[in-house]
Formats: structure tokens, C-alpha cells, sequence
């Protein structure tokens, strides 16, 4: 049994450790997460079939990219609602939205798992945020309730289990990296096994099993934009790899990391590969909650 597994049966209704942090930094790097994840994401909400004039329930708003994604699937005769538990994200996402003559949008500061809303969704959709809650089980059949009979549901989170899968002798830095993101993730009490998880959580929710896919952002050119976006991981999560003794700022020195992640693959020849996650998505099949 790990820590974070321990730790969960001792408090079950805990949430973990937002390992990224929730400063203006974090933002930032939240929208360049949607540059680097949002073709998936949008594939996972077409494959799923939401269309013009839905109304889609978006959990886990944050900086609002994947809400304006579904904003322009759904048109203006659509609507996206989306939550976040931090309201001053949310400031920056309904700039953005402002600023980009979005108005088919409204974003809620709340707990996403204790709103109710007068009218039913004809979607959820949600990227990395069940891995963080306390109960995702629990809290997924929260969500879905909020879900007309037939209503779509499209999750994406991320699955760590099988990064170390990518070690390899001739990636020392590489190997550390994935060490350091597995260690942190597990003293915050996320769950590093959500992605492949999903699977589980659709069915113990009485869903029809959801058809899934296995996606990683993977690049070795010398430009390419990964290197500098794992910089940014490590930007965010250096505050508690500190906290929780796992490495020292100059150990993880994070001003050259994007440099040196990228020497390494040019001299490996081995591509270098971004967090691994799973797309999951189903319908209710008319299942009443």
C-alpha cells in the first residue's frame, strides 16, 4: 500500500494536493497545457458527439481553454457552463472569454460535486480533475446527475502508472524527471492511475462501457515545444517536490531543464514523451439519476 493510499483511508474525504499549485505562473502554464493536449481533448468531445445547441457542463474550468473549445462546438445556439473551484482563475478565463467575444459561456467559482442546476446538460465533460478529488467514484455520479437521460459524458485524465515504462539507460534526466512527477504525485494524494481508471468509474456508474483511447504528446525535433512545457511542469510543481523532501531547487534546476531535456533526446535519438493520459466517453442510454 502506498502513502497516498494509506493516507486516503485514513481521510476519505480529503481532496489531494493540487500538485501544480494555483498561482499566476499556473495559469500560464494551464494555457500552454491546452497547446499541448487540446487536439486530443477536442477529438475526445467530437468522437463523443457533442454538437451545435447542446448544453455541456465543463468541470474543472481553470484558465477556460477547453470551455472555449466546447464553445465552438456547440455554436451559438449552444451553451458551456463551467466550474472551478478557484474564483481567481476564473477571472482570467472570463477576460479571455471577453476578449475573445465568447459570450456563449457563464463560469461558476464552486465545487463542481455540491451545485445543482435547474435544468439538465446534454454533456460533462472534464480534463485532469478526477485523479484529485477524494473520491472520484463518489463524486462522478455526482456529476453525471446533472445529465439529461441520454447524456454524454467525456472524461480525460492522466495515467502515470505507465510512465516508468519510458526509462531507459541512455535518458539519465529523463528517468529522473518521471521519478520526481511519479514521487509528487503520490505524496499529494492523487490518484496515479486514473486515466486507465476511468474505465472503472463509467462502469461502477452503471454506464455502457466507454470507448477509450491512449494519447501522449510525443516529439524529438530540435523546436519542439514539449521541452519548454515540461519546464513549466517543473516550474509548477518545484514548490512541493521542496515541501515534501523530494529535491532540492538546484538539484531540479529548472532555468536550463528544457535545454538540457532536449540534449539529451537530440543525443539519445529517443523521443521524449509528455505525461501519458486516457480519453474516455459514453453515453447515459437513457439511465435516470
Amino acid at each position: 500500500m502506498t502513502k497516498a493510499d494509506v493516507e486516503r483511508t485514513l481521510d476519505n474525504h480529503r481532496d489531494a494536493t493540487y500538485t501544480l499549485g494555483r498561482t499566476s505562473h499556473e495559469t500560464t502554464r494551464l494555457i500552454e497545457q491546452s497547446r499541448i493536449y487540446g487536439a486530443s481533448t477536442r477529438l475526445l468531445c467530437e468522437r463523443a458527439g457533442i454538437s451545435a445547441g447542446m448544453r455541456v457542463l465543463e468541470v474543472g474550468s481553470g484558465a477556460g481553454d477547453v470551455a472555449f473549445m466546447l464553445a465552438k462546438l456547440v455554436g451559438t445556439s449552444g451553451q458551456v457552463v463551467g466550474v472551478d473551484i478557484n474564483s481567481n482563475i476564473l477571472e482570467t478565463a472570463r477576460q479571455r472569454a471577453a476578449d475573445a467575444g465568447i459570450k456563449n459561456i457563464q463560469f461558476i467559482a464552486a465545487d463542481a460535486r455540491e451545485l445543482t442546476f435547474p435544468n439538465k446538460f446534454d454533456a460533462l465533460v472534464g480534463r485532469f480533475v478526477l485523479m484529485y478529488m477524494a473520491n472520484p467514484q463518489e463524486a462522478f455520479g455526482k456529476l453525471i446527475s446533472h445529465l439529461k437521460p441520454d447524456g454524454i459524458v467525456a472524461f480525460q485524465e492522466p495515467e502515470y502508472t505507465l510512465y516508468p515504462s519510458l526509462f531507459h539507460p541512455d535518458t539519465p534526466l529523463i528517468n529522473q524527471l518521471i521519478q520526481w512527477i511519479l514521487e509528487v504525485f503520490e505524496h499529494s494524494g492523487a490518484y496515479l492511475d486514473m486515466g486507465i481508471g476511468l474505465y472503472r468509474t463509467f462502469i461502477q456508474a452503471g454506464l455502457p462501457a466507454p470507448e477509450i483511447h491512449l494519447h501522449s504528446p510525443i516529439g524529438a525535433a530540435e523546436d519542439w515545444a514539449g521541452y519548454r512545457y515540461m519546464e513549466t511542469i517543473f516550474e509548477s510543481l518545484l514548490p512541493l517536490i521542496e515541501a515534501y523532501g523530494i529535491a532540492t531547487a538546484e538539484q531540479v534546476d529548472v532555468e536550463t531543464l528544457a535545454v538540457r531535456i532536449r540534449q539529451e533526446v537530440l543525443t539519445s535519438k529517443r523521443p521524449f514523451f509528455l505525461p501519458i493520459h486516457v480519453t474516455a466517453h459514453a453515453r447515459l442510454s437513457g439511465i435516470s439519476y
